[in-house]
């Protein structure tokens, strides 16, 4: 998983009034640097002053300073960071490296208090440092999304293979049409044939014919008028029928949906709200801590040199004074053992990382408050549509009523008429007009068939138009469906992929790293990625852990499982190197920063940090290392050295 540099320039930054500095400038070459000096001789400070400059803000300023400020120049790009104290508060402007700097604060700025560097130590689940940075949620409401896309999809998909297969039935019935067209227009040219046969029998009785004909005429629209009539109550009938029949089914499907009580929301949103502000308390606690605990340490290491010569007395005592195993508490002024202070800083890594454990708790809580306030919204929301669609269903039910009952009694009108008109055309004395007559209600009915199936035509052939035109469409939407079909797939199995690759990068750095430190009787240190069921606020859940397994081996060669309790301070400080590293490489953080930072390398011996540097190396741009001088002669003699800061 290594990758080839890019950066081929140097590195200048310059920092004023960070942690114990204050005024530096220092040149790093790509590759490794090493920062090699005693304590107090402002190493960490200036890792810091790296961090800050990228956009961290695990950062300390000068005690005394009220404004600090680290430039960083690599080739023709510059950045800066500006750091100002007002009221007891720091804050940050100016143009940093990166605008979001989680990832190198997780995995590359490895300095001591580094969280997944300690995760191995403080028993926090693994797998949870190394996801942190995927914005899990935004990856389920994506899905969610598409979900939904996929599924309009489907029934649009759905919606035209129904309607296709009724496409040979409707061409059949198509050809049907139009034969009996021509067919009944045949008929309608041969009756018309007999009636003008018949009028030339008649021409005598002209006048007569006439007012026969105006009648007749009268009496075909009417019947026309009539059979119009007769076919929009019969097609309101079946409307209402249909209508009817979806209020039912939404009847149905309401009164199986729940209420969703408005003080039920109110309540959710109440406790949302209670442990947001909860969470946010916490976040300034955690806040706090972290800035007590890297003050101390600082003042542990020697770094805050501006402090200790605030201290030093008239009589002139040195900074390394200060550092021997009594030293005067810079709180209460007493003199102390280091041990109590270090016991007590301790403590306080203790609390805040029971604190974090707090706010994950709280986190996973108000997921699940979010989740049921959600379920509610949406199961209100379903019973409003409901609502709204049965009362469009009771309106348009009502009209078609109206309009049944109005067509019902121009039928009754119309019929009437039709009667009407036949009996004073039958009134006529002559049997030849009785003849034409009972012609033209032939001819009548034959082109009120022929006006039917002329619009039954129209509308078979306007669905098939319909149905063709939508075939086209159907292949683009089979497209688009499995393209979201492949990206649900990834975005499905994303997690996953990330956790199986963040165990197999730190299974294979882990490897081969102990080959090459080469520690008595430990055989291997391997990651397993288990899940397990847990309670999640108020209800159970699957969940991903990442279980690390320590195996050693006896003098006769057998081997067997150890616990992490048992590895000794070096073997625990290479894991959580190792286990950072994973990190590193999982999220391709050497593509958003150039920098990887390693300090408070001491529990591990000179020849082993060599190695370890030379393993680490492969990845940064620039690996810068902060080290003891009798440590750094254990590197190679090619590595830049940075001796003065």
């Amino acid at each position: 998983m290594a990758k080839t540099k890019q950066i081929t320039d140097e590195a200048t930054v310059s920092v004023r009034n960070i942690g114990g500095i204050d005024e530096t400038t220092v040149d790093l070459r790509p590759g490794v640097n090493v920062l090699a000096g005693r304590n107090a001789t402002n190493r960490t400070s200036f890792l810091q002053a790296i961090m800050a400059v990228t956009g961290s803000r695990d950062v300390s300023m000068k005690g005394d300073a009220e404004k600090a400020e680290v430039t960083l120049t690599i080739g023709d790009s510059t950045y800066r960071r500006r750091l100002t104290r007002r009221n007891g508060t720091v804050t940050f402007d100016g143009e940093p490296y990166l605008d979001d700097p989680e990832l190198a604060d997780l995995f590359a700025f490895l300095l001591e208090s580094n969280e997944a560097r300690r995760a191995v130590t403080t028993g926090q689940n693994l797998r949870d440092i190394i996801m942190r940075p995927v914005d899990l949620e935004e990856i389920r409401s994506e899905i969610s999304r598409l979900e939904s896309e996929k599924d309009e999809i489907d029934e649009a998909i759905e919606a035209i293979e129904q309607r296709k297969q009724s496409l040979p039935e409707l061409e059949s019935e198509r050809e049907q049409l139009r034969q009996e067209i021509e067919e009944t227009r045949a008929a309608v040219a041969d009756k018309e044939a007999e009636i003008d046969a018949a009028d030339a029998d008649v021409q005598a009785q002209r006048q007569e014919q006439q007012q026969l004909e105006a009648k007749l005429d009268e009496l075909r629209q009417t019947r026309t008028d009539l059979e119009d009539v007769r076919y929009d109550l019969e097609t309101e009938r079946e409307s209402i029928e249909t209508l009817k029949q979806d209020r039912e089914t939404l009847r149905t499907e309401l009164d199986a949906l729940p209420e969703a009580p408005e003080e039920d929301i109110e309540c959710l949103e109440s406790e949302i709200d209670r442990l947001r502000e909860r969470r946010r308390r916490l976040d300034s606690e955690i806040n706090s801590l972290q800035s007590t605990v890297r003050f101390n340490e600082e003042m542990l290491e020697g770094e805050r040199t501006d402090v200790y010569e605030a201290m030093t007395d008239d009589s002139g005592h040195a900074t390394d004074e200060l550092l021997d195993d009594d030293v005067v508490c810079w709180t209460c002024g007493s003199n102390v053992h280091r041990e109590q202070i270090e016991e007590t800083l301790d403590d306080l890594r203790d609390l805040r990382q029971a604190k974090l454990d707090a706010k994950r708790e709280i986190s996973d809580e108000l997921d699940d408050l979010k989740a049921d306030r959600d379920a509610l919204d949406e199961q209100r929301t379903r019973r409003e549509e409901y609502r709204q669609r049965l009362t469009e269903i009771e309106d348009e039910l009502e009209q078609r009523q109206e309009r049944a009952e109005k067509l019902k009694q121009r039928r009754s009108e119309l019929e009437s008429t039709v009667k009407d008109l036949e009996n004073e055309v039958e009134s006529t004395d002559s049997d030849q007009f009785e003849d034409v007559l009972e012609l033209h209600r032939e001819a009548n009915e034959l082109e009120y068939e022929l006006g039917r199936l002329e619009t039954d035509l129209e509308d078979v052939e306007s669905e098939i138009d319909a149905i063709e035109a939508r075939l086209d469409e159907q292949s683009q939407l089979e497209e688009e469906r499995d393209r979201i079909s492949e990206e649900l797939a990834d975005l499905r199995t994303r997690v996953e992929t990330l956790e199986e690759e963040a165990t197999e990068a730190f299974n294979d750095h882990m490897a081969a790293i102990l080959d090459t430190l080469d520690y008595d009787n430990l055989e291997r240190i391997w990651l397993e990625r288990v899940q397990r069921e847990v309670r999640e606020g108020r209800r159970k859940a699957i969940k991903t852990f990442f279980e690390l397994h320590v195996i050693r081996s006896t003098s006769t060669g057998v081997t067997y499982e150890d616990t992490v309790d048992h590895l000794s301070e070096s073997e625990r400080e290479v894991t959580g190197l190792v286990f950072a590293l994973a990190g590193y490489l999982v999220h391709d953080v050497y593509e958003e920063v150039p920098f990887m930072l390693l300090d408070s390398l001491e529990a591990i011996d000179s020849e082993r940090i060599a190695a370890l540097v030379d393993h680490f190396s492969d990845f940064p741009d620039y690996l810068l290392v902060a080290l003891l001088p009798e440590d750094a002669q254990a590197l190679d003699d090619e590595y830049a050295r940075v001796t003065s800061i």
